[in-house]
């Protein structure tokens, strides 16, 4: 799935997208809607978004 696309999927930006794969930290409610975007649960969140801190 592109950027474009899960950015679209999750109402949120490209930008947004972009700079969370870059390493920039995110709410949980950002994650909440990448995960749902990409049809996974809150109990992946550590496997899709690493450890939390």
């Amino acid at each position: 799935m592109s950027k474009a696309e899960l950015a679209r999927r999750a109402n949120l930006s490209v930008l947004t997208i972009d700079r969370i794969e870059k390493g920039f930290g995110c709410r949980m409610d950002t994650k909440r809607k990448i995960l749902e975007a990409l049809g996974l649960s809150l109990d992946d969140r550590v496997r899709v978004f690493g450890e939390e801190e």
